[in-house]
């Protein structure tokens, strides 16, 4: 995963493989930081959640991921939106799992989010594949898998037709807070680095984080539950830490000096003001 260090007056792009190796050692002049910046459902804060002008934009503010939530149509597609309903986000109503593809993408997803994204469609996973492979790194998110017996399946045939099931490439990360269907994933795509989420304390124990460390590659909590505590103890049974979602500079900053290794964000110019 690229990593961005950021010291007195430079900045340095290095590629480390933090899955194979300890975290970099602090250099004796200037900070040093490394993270990476994931725009969450895209730039969501900027654009309609989970939409290709979300996504376009997070690529335009130099995130180095775009995360995306994937389901199944009920014709069997697979579909890049989080609600379970399409309620929320579209001008339509019903389930995802119980609208075909077709009717999913005669909705308008933009439009709540402001007039000027009127007309926005609901993506398929091909598409955002097609569209930012090699541009931009994605964490994927299987949004309630227990809902789509297979999906697991599915994903990794996608990834795999386009060869980003290979261990030289480190800008694909699958996750889901559903840990069974991790465990799966783990095993369809071995080299593809897999991560863990959860909001829940009862997850970061000792017990619960070494039964992680065995097959999950990052351990994702939300905002509320980081301490620098939690993140020498991720560190030092190898997994990486992202945390979500970070919708002010202050938040931001909080995990810059907790010193996780990306920050999931609405607002991808909160954590690097370049951008």
């Amino acid at each position: 995963m690229k990593k961005t260090l950021i010291g007195t007056g430079f900045a340095l792009t290095l590629m480390l493989s933090p899955f194979q190796q300890a975290l970099a050692a602090e250099p004796t002049t200037g900070e040093l930081r490394q993270f990476d910046t994931v725009a969450h459902r895209g730039a969501a804060g900027y654009a309609p959640e989970n939409t290709i002008a979300a996504f376009d934009k997070g690529l335009e503010m130099k995130a180095d991921y775009i995360e995306i939530d994937v389901q199944r149509s009920k014709d069997g597609e697979l579909v890049v939106i989080h609600d379970t309903t399409v309620d929320r986000t579209t001008d339509g109503t019903g389930k995802v799992g119980e609208l075909t593809l077709e009717e999913l993408r005669s909705l308008d997803a933009g439009s709540f989010k402001g007039e000027q994204f009127a007309g926005e469609k609901i993506p398929t996973f091909e598409e955002i594949l097609e569209r930012y492979q090699g541009k931009i790194g994605i964490l994927i998110e299987l949004k309630a898998p227990e809902l789509y017996p297979g999906i697991e399946e599915a994903v990794a045939q996608e990834l795999k037709e386009r060869n980003l099931d290979k261990p030289q490439n480190d800008k694909i990360i699958i996750q889901s807070f559903n840990f069974e269907s991790m465990k799966k994933m783990d095993v369809l795509l071995p080299k593809v680095p897999i991560g863990v989420l959860t909001y829940s304390s009862l997850h970061t124990t000792d017990a619960a984080l070494q039964e992680f460390a065995k097959y999950a590659d990052l351990f994702n909590p939300s905002y509320g539950l980081v301490s620098k505590e939690l993140v020498d103890k991720v560190h030092s049974l190898g997994m990486e830490i992202q945390s979500w979602t970070v919708r002010s500079p202050e938040a931001a900053q909080f995990l810059i000096d907790m010193k996780v290794d990306g920050i999931i964000t609405d607002y991808p110019d909160y954590v690097d003001p370049r951008n």
